[in-house]
C-alpha cells in the first residue's frame, strides 16, 4: 500500500514495485506463434483524476498520453517513458457504486491493483520515499 503524506495516494489501492532482470526468452517461447493480441490499455479506479494525474506524473514520472474531456470526467491516460510503446494506464473515475465497492474491497484486502517493474528496487523505493510516498506494506 502506498500513502503520500497522510492521505492514501490515488493509485487505486496498492503499488507494487518489482525488481526485474529482463531475461531473454527461451527457445520454446520464440517458436510459439504470435496471437496478435496485445495490451494497450489497462485501467485503475481513482477518486480524483487531477490528484491521480499529479501522482502518476510528478511522483512516478509517467507522462500524459491522452487527456480528453468526457462529460463530467476526462479520458485520462498516462504511460511510462521507459515502457512499451502504446501501453497506457487509464485513470478511471470511480464514479459508479460498483467501482467504489471494488476499490474499497481490494484496498482492505491489500491486493495490488497494478504492478510496476523497476530495474533497481532499492533506488526506486528511496526515490519515492524522498518524494513523500510512505510504504506501509
Amino acid at each position: 500500500m502506498v500513502r503520500r503524506g497522510t492521505r492514501t495516494a490515488p493509485l487505486l489501492l496498492v503499488l507494487m514495485l518489482v525488481a526485474s532482470a529482463r531475461a531473454a526468452p527461451d527457445a520454446a517461447s520464440e517458436d510459439a506463434p504470435a496471437t496478435g493480441i496485445r495490451i494497450e490499455l489497462a485501467s485503475v479506479f481513482v477518486t480524483d483524476q487531477a490528484r491521480a494525474l499529479a501522482f502518476y506524473t510528478e511522483v512516478l514520472g509517467f507522462e500524459v498520453a491522452r487527456d480528453e474531456p468526457l462529460g463530467a470526467y476526462r479520458w485520462l491516460t498516462v504511460r511510462s517513458p521507459a515502457g512499451v510503446d502504446g501501453v497506457e494506464l487509464l485513470l478511471e473515475p470511480d464514479a459508479l457504486p460498483a467501482a467504489r465497492s471494488f476499490r474499497a474491497a481490494v484496498f482492505e484486502q491489500g491486493i495490488p491493483a497494478t504492478t510496476f517493474f523497476v530495474d533497481d528496487l532499492a533506488a526506486e523505493h528511496a526515490r519515492l520515499e524522498a518524494l513523500g510516498v510512505r510504504f506501509v506494506q
